[in-house]
């Protein structure tokens, strides 16, 4: 589907700016979050601290104005688009705050000669005073099983929720809040109670609906119902329910059995009849959440089920399904999906997958991995006519989910990503007077797919580099899109003997936050003297692919 890409031309005064210096001594009220002005961390031989921002990120109502902090004698460059800072990268002047009025990510690195600090990501989702009628954070597959592997890492999430809702109308849960594989750990749901509710507690949110729904790592039905307050599983022996979240109503069904369930999917039917009956509500969003997804919907219908659900829900385009279970990340804009009525992958809480058939550049060289422990969420914004979905990133700090070759999505915070977006919101309205007229007027509908392809701008895309130890790898400047780069297809040939050495198709790190402004391919056992060809093309998530770009070196 073809969107714009993020709006940075609100920013454009400021990226013009030239000249290099020092970030502003002081700010306004939003208080320091960082370095203070004048600290001299670690000596000027060391590298300097990250920059603080004077706006923490967040959702606001208004534009915001950024000014930066850092240390004596570094300089604070920061990007827009995702990447991270480089020497080259637009600097920071002072008494020129950079002004965001749209949905944006913004990274900063503090610079000392050739001394450079961590990368920091800050997410700001920019709003109109317009109130939603509510305010509701969706996850899944949040997979805890141990209290005290996990009771930072979700004072840390809950710390990111309360700074985009501070107060949010309700909390979906949308299955797999635990991973029990027949083997009881039913129990394990109460770890999860706990640690929700103390974090309910802590950010003031006891007021906020929490609202789950029953996956296939949760044991079961029973497990579920011991392990919460009633209201936050409040089924009638089914697992599927109905709410009411300030006005909206909310469906939990129950994908475990929705398709051989003929009482559950007549309820589900008759009550969205009965809801979109009247003319007046014909506008309204409808939020139903399900653990599964179901079938030709969003991610090209990977890992779907219950195609009877679908057809339950063909005659209403008013309908949000909301749907977890693939782990698959929600970067990717085939996360929406639209055609008879609107469904959303929901990302992950514990780790995020992709497609299969992917290498990552690891460590340790490219390495097989469909997984990453990026923690997503999505905060939704339901309106009389329209629904508007933000994509943040819980943790998305750049780690491999193999660590010392053990599996692992156990990172603990502090997260340099927290709040960052990953991707730019969804705004989906509803507009007709009849059920055909809103399906007429989807904007996420398989016509509207994306066809704009990826392209190269550094003047040297390709290049070769050797490192400390010898070894010859291929850099790839990362190429841009008006969406995201998903992969590289890469092929590098010994010239000389006529070998393949290298055929993958190489992820971009399109899912850390900030991704990496190169990815360096290792040539395997280049020969020193022979002759080598690399031909890479980049493509984006749908498959539109750049030209193609070539270089030829001689190791």
């Amino acid at each position: 589907m073809r969107r714009k890409t993020l709006v940075i031309a609100a920013v454009t005064a400021a990226l013009a700016a030239p000249g290099i210096a020092q970030a502003d001594p002081v700010w306004g009220s939003a208080g320091s979050l960082g370095p203070g002005w004048g600290s001299s961390v670690g000596g000027n031989d060391a590298a300097p601290a990250a920059p603080g921002v004077s706006v923490p990120g967040g959702r606001y109502e208004h534009a915001v104005e950024l000014k930066f902090s850092t240390e004596w004698g570094a300089t604070v460059r920061y990007t827009l688009d995702g990447t991270t800072p480089t020497s080259d990268s637009q600097a920071y002047r002072p008494g020129h705050p950079l002004k965001i009025t749209a949905d944006t990510n913004v990274t900063a690195v503090a610079f000392r000669g050739d001394k450079a600090s961590a990368p920091v990501s800050f997410g700001y989702l920019i709003r109109t005073t317009e109130k939603p009628i509510a305010q509701v954070v969706v996850m899944s597959d949040v997979h805890v099983g141990d209290y005290d592997k996990n009771t930072k890492k979700y004072e840390s999430f809950f710390d990111t929720i309360g700074s985009i809702f501070p107060k949010p109308d309700a909390i979906l849960s949308n299955g797999d809040m635990i991973n029990d594989n027949w083997n009881g750990k039913g129990p394990d749901h109460k770890i999860v109670s706990r640690i929700f509710q103390e974090n309910l507690e802590r950010k003031g949110m006891t007021d906020t609906q929490v609202l789950m729904s029953y996956g296939n790592h949760d044991a079961y039905l029973e497990d579920m119902r011991a392990g919460y307050p009633k209201e936050w599983f409040p089924d009638s022996g089914g697992g599927y329910y109905e709410s009411d979240v300030n006005g909206v109503h909310v469906f939990t069904v129950n994908t475990e059995k929705y398709n051989n369930d003929t009482a559950q999917r007549n309820w589900l039917k008759g009550r969205l009849t009965e809801l979109t009956a009247d003319p007046a509500q014909v506008t309204k969003p409808i939020l139903v959440q399900g653990h599964r997804p179901t079938t030709g919907t969003a991610m090209d219908g990977q890992q779907a089920s219950n195609p009877r659900l679908a057809e339950d829900l063909k005659a209403f385009p008013q309908v949000f399904y909301f749907s977890g279970h693939s782990h698959l990340n929600n970067n990717d804009d085939r996360s929406i999906h639209q055609r008879d009525f609107t469904s959303v992958n929901d990302g992950s809480m514990s780790y995020i997958e992709f497609d299969r058939g992917y290498q990552m550049v690891t460590e340790t060289g490219l390495a097989n991995r469909f997984e990453s422990p990026t923690s997503q969420a999505l905060f939704v914004e339901v309106y009389q006519d329209r629904v508007e979905i933000g994509r943040v990133n819980m943790a998305a700090d750049k780690h491999d989910i193999y660590t010392g070759g053990q599996w692992s999505s156990d990172w603990q915070p502090p997260y340099s990503s927290a709040g960052t977006l990953s991707g730019s919101s969804w705004k989906v309205e509803l507009k007709g007077s009849t059920s055909q007229q809103i399906k007429d007027n989807f904007r996420y509908a398989a016509a509207a797919r994306n066809t704009v392809p990826p392209e190269f701008t550094s003047t040297t895309p390709l290049s070769m580099v050797t490192g400390a130890d010898g070894a010859t790898s291929v850099r790839i400047a990362q190429a841009r899109d008006d969406q995201m780069v998903h992969h590289y297809r890469v092929d590098i040939t010994n010239t000389t003997t006529g070998a393949k050495v290298v055929s993958s198709k190489v992820l971009s790190d399109f899912y850390f936050m900030p991704r990496p402004n190169s990815l360096d391919i290792p040539v395997p056992d280049a020969v020193v003297g022979n002759a080598y060809e690399a031909k890479v093309v980049a493509v984006d998530a749908y498959g539109n692919a750049s030209p193609e770009t070539a270089l030829t070196f001689t190791r």
